[in-house]
């Protein structure tokens, strides 16, 4: 028993409001941290801000107030979940009951194979350039979704009118390479979007052109207003 810890942000129940899952109920587990820090992030951390600290067994104790029938799944989401992993390969086994949906931004393939067995759904990203400014995200994205496949996975792309022809093409080899669903998701402003929806038609055509299994979903959420 390795009794890790972990600093939680927050954990509440709502809808999930992007991709193919939208709609359904969850409860939210928003780890704390991050490896990147993406341009567009709406998730803010900082040393001072509140979070509550768990064991493996407080935090499966809390969960299971929920129950399992009436929900679709966990969300794991943060913040990246997967830098957790040590307290995962300790939670998840304690919830197994509950379906798994780990949120990650795909760049740490070595932690997901330690608790790829626990995890029902990925929702992974792929983080372009041009919205993220992270840059040679794809060598790590091209090894998280090899090791992807022994689970549902899709893939989301946030984007803004700086996507290049290059960007799509290489999302695009990487969706057929590793035959995952992208779904490409127009970057908000606030509750507005960032781009208007011609711009959005379009970049969503020219992934259709190159990759039919392809969606345009933006975040529901924000429109719904919750959480």
């Amino acid at each position: 028993m390795n009794n890790c810890r972990v600093r939680v942000k927050e954990i509440f129940k709502s809808i999930q409001g992007e991709g193919p899952y939208i709609g359904v109920e969850q409860i939210f587990v928003r780890f704390c941290n991050c490896n990147l820090k993406c341009n567009y992030c709406d998730t803010e951390f900082s040393p001072n801000e509140y979070f509550e600290e768990f064991s493996a067994y407080e935090l499966a104790d809390y969960i299971k107030k929920f129950d399992a029938n009436k929900i679709h799944s966990i969300s794991l989401t943060g913040g990246e979940p997967l830098l957790s992993v040590d307290f995962l390969k300790e939670f998840l086994p304690l919830v197994s009951k509950y379906k798994i949906y780990l949120e990650t931004n795909a760049t740490l393939p070595d932690k997901l194979q330690e608790i790829i067995d626990f995890v029902d759904i990925i929702a992974a990203d792929i983080k372009l350039e041009s919205s993220t400014g992270i840059k040679n995200s794809y060598q790590y994205h091209d090894k998280f979704f090899e090791i992807s496949k022994k689970k549902e996975c899709f893939a989301k792309v946030v984007f803004n009118e700086k996507i290049t022809k290059e960007e799509i093409k290489l999302c695009c080899d990487l969706a057929v390479k590793h035959s995952i669903m992208l779904v490409l998701q127009p970057e908000m402003k606030g509750n507005n979007f960032a781009v208007n929806t011609d711009f959005a038609a379009e970049v969503f055509d020219e992934f259709l052109s190159l990759y039919p299994n392809t969606r345009l979903i933006p975040q529901v959420h924000k429109f719904l207003n919750v959480r």
